[in-house]
C-alpha cells in the first residue's frame, strides 16, 4: 500500500521505481529487436518466433512506466496484435492482424491530436500513395485490393499526423510506412531484394520505437528515465 507521495515498500517512491525499470525495458527491446533480426538473417526461425511476440509488449511496458499517454500504449499493443497475427501463413488471419494495426494508427491519431502538421508533408504523402496504389493494383489479389486501399490511406494519414510531435516521430511514422510498403510488395508478387524480411522488420522496429521516442518528448525524455511530463518536441 502506497502513501500519497507514492512510497512502496522501503520508502521508494514510486517515480524511483519507474527510473530504475524504464532503462531495464529499453535495453530488453533493444536486445530483443537484435535477437529478432539475426534469427531472421541467420534464417533461424526459433529465434525470430521467440522474439516477435515480446517486441511490442517490452515497449508498451516501457512507454507505461515512463507514464505515457494511454493512447501511445493502446497503439503499441495493437501493434502486437497485429505482429503476432502476422506470423500465421494464413490470408484471413493476415487481415485481422492487419485491421489490428489499423486500430493502432486510430490510436496513433488520436495521441497526436488536432496539433498541426506539415501541409507539404501530407501533399508528398497522398503522391506516395497514390503511385504506389496505382503501381500495385494490377499486381494485388482482388481480395486485397480494397482492404490495402484503406488500410494504406490510414496508414499515409497516420504518418503524416505523427510530424505533429516532432521529427522523430515524423521518422517513425515515415518507417512505418516504408516497412508496410515492403509487405505489399510481397502480397503483389513482387521480386524481392536480398534480406527483404530484414527489411521489413528493422524499418518496423525502428518506427515504433521513434514514435514512443517522440510521444515522450524526444530523445532527451526518454534518456532523463523520468516519468513522461505530456511535453512533445517542436520540428
Amino acid at each position: 500500500m502506497t502513501g500519497r507521495s507514492g512510497t512502496g515498500p522501503g520508502g521508494e517512491t514510486r517515480h524511483a521505481r519507474a527510473a530504475r525499470a524504464a532503462p531495464l525495458l529499453l535495453a530488453a527491446y533493444l536486445v530483443l529487436s537484435a535477437v529478432d533480426l539475426v534469427g531472421l538473417l541467420a534464417g533461424a526461425d526459433a529465434a525470430h518466433l521467440l522474439a516477435k511476440p515480446l517486441l511490442m509488449p517490452v515497449l508498451a511496458a516501457y512507454a507505461a512506466v515512463r507514464g505515457a499517454p494511454r493512447w501511445l500504449i493502446a497503439a503499441l499493443l495493437f501493434g502486437w496484435g497485429g505482429d503476432v497475427a502476422l506470423m500465421a501463413d494464413d490470408d484471413t488471419v493476415f487481415l485481422l492482424g492487419m485491421g489490428s494495426f489499423a486500430l493502432g494508427h486510430l490510436c496513433y491519431l488520436r495521441l497526436f491530436g488536432r496539433a498541426r502538421a506539415s501541409r507539404a508533408a501530407g501533399a508528398a504523402y497522398a503522391v506516395v500513395l497514390a503511385a504506389v496504389l496505382v503501381a500495385m493494383w494490377g499486381d494485388l489479389p482482388a481480395g486485397m485490393r480494397l482492404p490495402m486501399t484503406g488500410y494504406s490511406l490510414l496508414l499515409a494519414t497516420m504518418a503524416w499526423r505523427s510530424g505533429a510531435l516532432g521529427r522523430y516521430a515524423a521518422a517513425g511514422g515515415a518507417l512505418f510506412l516504408l516497412s508496410d510498403s515492403m509487405i505489399a510488395t510481397g502480397i503483389a508478387d513482387w521480386p524481392q531484394p536480398p534480406g527483404h524480411d530484414v527489411l521489413v522488420m528493422l524499418t518496423y522496429l525502428a518506427a515504433q520505437l521513434l514514435l514512443t521516442v517522440g510521444a515522450l518528448g524526444g530523445v532527451r525524455g526518454v534518456t532523463a528515465g523520468g516519468a513522461y511530463r505530456g511535453k512533445v518536441e517542436t520540428a
